[in-house]
């Protein structure tokens, strides 16, 4: 059942099908018309029905939300470009004149000169998520992703694609299909991941009336989840326990974890699918300022 409005389901159908028929990749298509779906979500839960009149308060709106809720900057910035494509599409048919959308105002930037340091979580808050999601409150598929975001490392586009034969429990394996060719990589299952899967395919995804899916993670309405709901799923928990959660920030954690833990450098750059073992060595070898002070004061 959608969640949008009967005009708002139109439109959104309507840009799916402009999509499909102009070629756009599946996983293009996915991404453009999840964003909107969500967009369109976000905005009726304003009051506002939607008409296909696309305002630039709309846009400035959405923006400034979705980074308050700190969703990671390239996640907005994906938002963002498929917001564009849905305004130029509404313009083409005629719903609006204007350009609402401002790719140089709207995409959040960097600060140039900034060191790049990546956010992790911290020994603390990694126990203090451990123990709250061994709480009977939370489902076993809700406790399943929060493991698997912890010790796999995969990005959440890879999470919501998994399907039920890329696991093997018998050699306790992932296999991940990522990047343009369709890539593979192997991600070994820690115990604590394998109980959850069991757990989540014996009990709560069998009785799912989308059961047959090929997919792992399913939802109430749908025979596979999508990214934003994972995204609703971890702004949920952070806010319980106090601090904030999102996909981006598990997969540093999973790295920099293993790295601090003398695991080779091949070895994580392999495990997180990265092109190359620089990629590795730029975004996940986190130096904390703490660290940073302690090692000046070795001297």
């Amino acid at each position: 059942m959608s969640l949008l409005s009967k005009s708002a389901e139109n439109i959104a159908v309507q840009f799916q099908e402009h999509l499909t028929a102009d070629g756009k990749a599946e996983k293009t298509l996915e991404s453009y018309v999840g964003d909107i779906r969500a967009f369109l979500q976000w905005l009726e839960t304003k009051g506002a029905e939607f008409n296909g009149k696309l305002k630039r308060f709309h846009i400035t709106s959405y923006r400034n939300y979705l980074v308050q809720e700190a969703y990671e900057v390239n996640t907005i910035n994906k938002k963002i470009n498929s917001l564009q494509s849905f305004n130029q599409y509404l313009i083409d048919k005629g719903y609006v004149n204007e350009i609402a959308v401002d790719l140089k105002k709207d995409k959040v930037k960097i600060a140039a000169g900034s060191e790049g340091e990546v956010e992790v979580y911290n020994d603390d808050e990694i126990e203090k998520l451990i123990f709250y999601i061994q709480s009977d409150a939370v489902t076993s598929r809700d406790r399943m992703i929060i493991l698997m975001l912890l010790y796999t490392g995969v990005r959440v586009s890879e999470l919501v694609n998994i399907k039920l034969k890329d696991i093997d429990i018998l050699s306790l394996n992932l296999t991940i299909t990522w990047g343009k060719g369709g890539k593979r990589r192997e991600v070994p299952l820690k115990s604590e991941v394998v109980d959850s899967i069991k757990e989540y395919l014996e009990g709560e995804r069998k009785e799912s009336k989308f059961a047959d899916s090929e997919y792992l993670i399913l939802t109430n309405r749908a025979s596979k989840m999508d990214r934003d709901a994972v995204n609703k799923l971890l702004n949920r928990i952070g806010k319980e326990l106090g601090f904030k959660l999102n996909p981006h920030k598990f997969r540093h954690s999973f790295c920099t974890r293993l790295l601090k833990k003398g695991v080779e450098l091949t070895t994580v750059a392999k495990l997180a699918g990265h092109a190359s073992i620089q990629t590795t060595a730029n975004f996940y070898i986190n130096t904390s300022q703490k660290d940073k002070r302690d090692a000046v004061e070795l001297l």
